[in-house]
């Protein structure tokens, strides 16, 4: 069964850190299409980085670029998401998803992907 498994959310204040982990289970995930979605209260879920499997590049939401990282460790078919300079605005349950299928337009679409993870929030405070 594939699972994926994120952890690392919390509560922080403006300005603070952290770092997502997204372990996957049940297959690899090593060269497949991996992304960070993040929903909040009322809304809907939306894009926030993602690695593309085809050539390995990076791409961020505008609202997160030059603030958020996103990396794959390959060994512990895992994915992480190294946030900076979080603001209030960042406060939501954040997912881990992975897509076997994708072309690079849809990588921001979340009905492309096949897999989801829990979810884990990450709070902001002002």
């Amino acid at each position: 069964q594939v699972q994926l498994a994120e952890s690392g959310g919390g509560l922080v204040q403006t300005g603070a850190s952290l770092r997502l982990s997204c372990e996957a289970s049940g297959r690899s995930f090593s060269r497949e299409t991996m992304a960070w979605f993040r929903q909040a209260p009322g809304e809907e879920r939306v894009y926030v980085a993602g690695l593309f499997r085809n050539n390995g590049r990076t791409y961020y939401a505008d609202s997160v670029k030059g603030r958020f990282t996103i990396s794959r460790d390959g060994a512990k078919n895992a994915v992480h998401l190294q946030m900076n300079n979080l603001k209030p605005e960042d406060t939501a349950v954040y997912y881990c998803a992975a897509g076997t299928r994708l072309i690079l337009s849809s990588i921001r679409l979340p009905d492309q992907y096949e897999y989801w993870g829990q979810g884990t929030q990450v709070t902001v405070s002002s």
